[in-house]
């Protein structure tokens, strides 16, 4: 496999791994230029030591470009980039970058927001709301949001991987992919197993849609992009980065060869296929891992709503697709949460980026990178991070 099928494989093979080592717009307007994401004019002290740190990661693991923020108790402590976006031009924190399951946690946000509003329970039936879908009588809300409903991912189906590497441009609908993963039979009885499975999230999406009778990208838009005043956040459906774009690089069809757009229509719900710059990707770690945006008990749900302790190889599941979810390590709603860290690690077609947020020292770190033709396989974003905070919460580590 190389590096790049391992990234096209996203959160799915970025969880295997880790465990198996571990156990259309948010604002339609000029404003977005308001605010730049600009580097930090005078590091000293550890800012100074996040940024060499991140060079010296950039240079040893062969990337193109890395994007760094982060902050303490929502103040910045250094904001940077390394390296280059197209031969020549230098990477600017200020560039827009993929961050597509980042949209994963805003819709497990406002799920619960929902449910705090009476508007649906989490133990649902979808077929209350997706009353076509076949199994829905038996996957929840919470299943969908969690990842156990026992769904196949067509991402890892040879069918569609076939015709995604053919033409990576191609535009996906919501009844494509989902009809890909219905075509094969459930991993296991919906809620007594743990799987990740894109099409959880691409349902989740058009339920939201059903219960608040609003668009999902106008739903997100209103619940947590503005609350979070992530300006220089967007949801495009087609391949559109808005200006200026961190451009990306990738070998998965054997020849390294730019990707920035390549489509990302398979990737989750159309509504929640996000760009951020990395000053926004540091602001939604911090207020989605914070929980800013819901009651304690509603957040308390959103960290383990039932998730620990399931996860296991079965006779119908190989222990690659059905993972132990632990107490160190499991899906929350829309999130993972690793050694108390709030994760959320995207990766597209040369693009890999990671928000993590420590809730004891209130510490939030962004990362994107783009990979050079000799980068290692995985989420590189994913190792500087965990570097990055091995420097600054030695006491709470991520990575291990």
């Amino acid at each position: 496999m190389t590096r790049t099928r391992t990234a096209l494989l996203c959160a799915a093979a970025l969880l295997a791994s880790t465990l198996q080592t571990a156990a259309a717009a948010a604002t339609s307007g000029p404003d977005h230029r308001d605010r730049a994401c600009t580097a930090t004019p005078k590091p000293r002290g550890k800012a100074r030591e996040v940024l060499a740190l991140v060079r010296a990661a950039r240079k040893e693991l062969g990337l193109k470009a890395a994007l760094v923020k982060v902050t303490v108790d929502g103040r910045e402590l250094v904001t940077g980039a390394d390296g280059e976006s197209l031969t020549d031009v230098p990477a600017t924190p200020a560039m827009h970058f993929r961050t597509g399951s980042v949209g994963i946690a805003f819709m497990g946000t406002v799920l619960l927001q929902l449910v705090e509003e009476h508007k649906a329970r989490l133990d649902d039936p979808v077929s209350r709301w997706l009353p076509d879908l076949p199994h829905g009588d038996k996957i929840t809300l919470r299943m969908l949001g969690d990842s156990t409903s026992g769904l196949h991912d067509y991402v890892t189906d040879p069918v569609f991987l076939k015709k995604l590497y053919a033409d990576p441009w191609q535009h996906w609908t919501p009844e494509e992919v989902v009809g890909i993963s219905l075509s094969h039979p459930l991993w296991y009885r919906p809620g007594t197993n743990w799987s990740y499975s894109h099409a959880n999230f691409v349902l989740l999406g058009r339920a939201l849609e059903k219960i608040s009778k609003t668009p999902l990208d106008r739903l997100l838009r209103q619940r947590v992009m503005k609350p979070l005043k992530l300006r220089n956040t967007r949801s495009n459906d087609n391949a559109l980065i808005p200006p200026p774009v961190l451009h990306a690089y990738d070998d998965e069809r054997g020849t390294y060869e730019e990707s920035t757009y390549f489509n990302p229509s398979w990737t989750t719900a159309p509504g929640a296929i996000l760009t951020q710059d990395i000053c926004d990707l540091a602001r939604s770690g911090q207020g989605i891992g914070a929980g800013e945006l819901l009651s304690k008990r509603s957040f308390d749900t959103q960290l383990d709503p039932g998730t620990v302790g399931l996860g296991h190889p079965t006779a119908n599941c190989p222990a690659t697709v059905c993972l132990p979810m632990t107490e160190d390590f499991h899906f929350g709603i829309g999130v993972v949460v690793k050694n108390g860290w709030v994760v959320q690690n995207p990766s597209f077609f040369g693009y890999a980026a990671v928000m993590a947020y420590e809730p004891h020292q209130r510490l939030s770190i962004a990362v994107s990178t783009t990979v050079g033709p000799d980068a290692p396989e995985g989420n590189t974003a994913q190792t500087i991070t965990e570097r990055i905070a091995d420097l600054l919460a030695p006491q709470y580590p991520l990575s291990g």
